[in-house]
């Protein structure tokens, strides 16, 4: 629901979000409660010593305080489990008993500060007592603390520019007024969120390009969550809803009614081998991680195996850029790779914003010139990752529409430079000129691969690239049909990251938005069957999240409520995500895409090492929605995913046997 108004002012908590804080505190509260009187019960004997009195007074006064403070926290709680999400209307006295537990607050940080006071004054009483005394001060100021901290975190910087319409809409402001409000908001919003950007993305410098990425992320987040009235408890709500309506969703839906898209003849037939070559050079996309990942995969043996030569130092024979712990890293990837440290021609672990550090390997094993760029490990890399609107690349290329992700785009652009202007791959292809260009990475590093392969693809005809997990929102439409001859995708499972999108998480917005609206329990009781869900599964509940099947062409009063009035994705039958359409045009990703799935998962956390997959060629439109599940993160990961790989590649090799697999799922048992 929208968050609660206190003090004229908007915070960023709903009134039925103080059901388990307010258990906890109650349970802590009581706790010590019990502990006081039973202090005083046992003791009171003994406070007839100098000074026995004030303290005998202040346990008193202390019992009393607590009783009242748990009385009014129990009517907290009684209240916030009250209604639902879009219907406040039960908890409408949660402001007032707000008020009053804030009240509370003075007497007793008054009485604490009293009570520590006197116990500074040296009173001369039984020691347990004392000692008993000192503890209550303690939890006292601790609960004090943690109060304020809370306040903090809660605090909405825009709240007390919100305007508190009421239900009935802004219809009181015309046109006019309404375009400058939002006006408004909107500068606000994006200084705010340009403000929570810098302080997290301290140290990470003040360059043009930095400040760049500072400006295309608060755009990004101010124009993605201005427009709702949401608050991190509706989102986490709305996520658990939304999985077990796609669980119930799959479980109910028959074999006709699954949209596949068969691939062609040529695309089966080469599915193994493409496999196989994704097993291969997904070594290269993991070695240019460095040794985070490589002791992340070996924790027993990883230290040991490159601490060696973290201490050694080497001639290099080559163009090896340092950086950081460089000897840690290439340590770690000659470890991966098993090549030899001949085999390098570039190495570079630079890494600022728009420029991602990669490695130059010539492969003899598949006579390629492989060319690694790194994924996401750093705040630079965050804020690359982020400036996702879209910017139009020059190519030497009959594509109309040369359109790709901004960050992305320069990331790529770097590396080309480095790799062309530098004489990089002239230097590798007059050590190895039969050899071809195959271009890998992972995750970020795999969307910089598939521009990076786009750019060179008309100097090097024969380039290939395998982008592992890459992100959806990469390409625009011309660019993602034409990368399909000379690139390869692999995802795993539920992995969010490819299909992730500024169009995509729209999408997920006004699911979480219609999903909220429709839904009839209390927040707490979603939450709490959203945890068990997640963590043990079950079938899911048949929430009710549609009016009678069909698509509603405007949203319910409640959906109205949860926007913010005048936004401009306030018009539900806009098609537009976010208010620019035209920097936030829908994107793709890289070209053909090969699926891994678990088979026989449930969709919950595993550690069987046993686990089977299935491989299949999928088109783009099986990954435009985001889908809700407890692996969605974990199926991004480069050590899963490479685990995943070893595991469908020895599955297939054992069934080469087997009689002729037909269909376009083909699975590997």
């Amino acid at each position: 629901m929208p968050g609660m108004v206190l003090f004229g002012r908007r915070w960023a908590i709903a009134s039925d979000d103080l059901v388990f804080p307010g258990i906890f505190e109650l349970f802590l509260r009581v706790l010590w409660w019990i502990g006081i009187l039973s202090l005083y019960l046992l003791h009171r004997g003994k406070l007839d010593c100098a000074g026995g009195v004030l303290l005998s007074s202040y346990l008193i006064v202390l019992m009393v305080l607590l009783a009242v403070i748990i009385c009014t926290v129990s009517a907290i709680v009684c209240v916030s489990m009250k209604g639902t999400i879009c219907n406040p209307g039960p908890r409408k006295s949660m402001s007032k008993l707000l008020y009053v537990r804030l009240a509370l607050f003075l007497p007793e940080l008054v009485w604490a500060s009293l009570g520590a006071a006197w116990i500074a004054d040296g009173v001369q009483c039984d020691q347990a007592v004392v000692k008993g005394i000192i503890a209550t001060v303690v939890v006292s100021w601790v609960i004090i603390a943690s109060t304020v901290v809370t306040i903090i975190i809660v605090f909405d910087p825009l709240g007390g520019k919100t305007p508190l319409y009421p239900s009935a809409g802004p219809g009181h402001l015309d046109s006019h007024e309404s375009s400058q409000l939002l006006s408004g908001l909107k500068t606000a919003a994006t200084g705010v969120w340009e403000t929570r950007v810098k302080v997290l993305c301290c140290c990470v410098g003040n360059d043009d390009h930095t400040r760049a990425a500072f400006s295309s992320t608060a755009e990004l987040f101010s124009a993605y969550f201005s427009d709702t009235d949401l608050v991190p408890s509706d989102i986490a709500a709305g996520l658990a809803l939304l999985h077990q309506q796609q669980d119930n969703i799959r479980n109910n839906q028959g074999p006709d009614q699954v949209i596949s898209h068969p691939p062609g003849p040529s695309q089966e037939a080469d599915l193994d081998a493409e496999l196989e070559n994704c097993h291969h050079y997904m070594q290269f996309a993991a070695a240019a991680y460095g040794w985070p990942l490589y002791v992340y995969r070996n924790p027993f043996t990883g230290l040991c195996r490159v601490g060696g030569d973290c201490c050694r130092n080497r001639a290099p024979e080559y163009d090896l850029v340092g950086g950081d712990q460089f000897n840690c890293h290439f340590g770690s990837i000659l470890h991966t790779t098993g090549l030899q440290y001949r085999d390098f021609i570039h190495v570079s672990f630079h890494d600022k914003v728009y420029e991602l550090p990669f490695l130059v390997a010539l492969d003899h094993r598949k006579e390629s010139v492989v060319v690694a760029v790194r994924g996401t490990m750093s705040l630079q890399d965050i804020l690359t990752d982020l400036s996702a609107e879209s910017e139009t690349l020059v190519l030497e290329c009959e594509v109309q529409d040369c359109s790709a992700h901004k960050g992305i785009s320069q990331a790529a652009r770097y590396v080309y430079g480095r790799l062309v202007n530098h004489g990089i791959l002239s230097q590798a292809f007059s050590i190895a000129p039969e050899y071809r260009l195959v271009i890998v990475g992972h995750s970020l590093g795999a969307g910089a691969a598939a521009l990076l392969a786009i750019m060179l693809r008309n100097s090097y005809p024969q380039v290939r690239c395998y982008a592992f997990s890459p992100p959806r929102g990469l390409l625009s439409k011309s660019l993602y049909e034409y990368s399909k001859s000379f690139i390869v995708s692999l995802v795993l499972g539920k992995d969010v990251i490819p299909r992730l999108s500024v169009t995509n998480l729209e999408d997920l917005k006004k699911r979480i938005l219609r999903v909220i609206a429709h839904c009839n329990k209390p927040k707490y009781r979603i939450l709490l069957r959203g945890c068990w869900y997640e963590l043990f599964g079950g079938s899911p509940e048949n929430f009710p999240t549609e009016l009678d099947g069909g698509d509603l062409m405007q949203p319910l009063l409640g959906e109205q409520s949860l926007r913010t009035h005048g936004s401009p994705a306030y018009s539900f039958s806009s098609d537009s995500p976010l208010e620019s359409p035209t920097k936030y045009p829908p994107l793709y990703p890289p070209g053909r895409i090969i699926h891994l799935e678990e088979e026989g998962s449930s969709g919950r956390f595993s550690c069987c090492p046993a686990a089977h997959y299935s491989a299949k060629w999928s088109h783009e439109s099986e990954f435009s929605r985001i889908l809700i599940g407890p692996k969605m993160l974990t199926d991004h990961m480069p050590d899963i995913l490479m685990r995943a790989l070893d595991r469908v590649v020895s599955d297939r090799a054992a069934c080469l046997s087997c009689p002729a697999r037909g269909g376009a799922d083909v699975g590997v048992a």
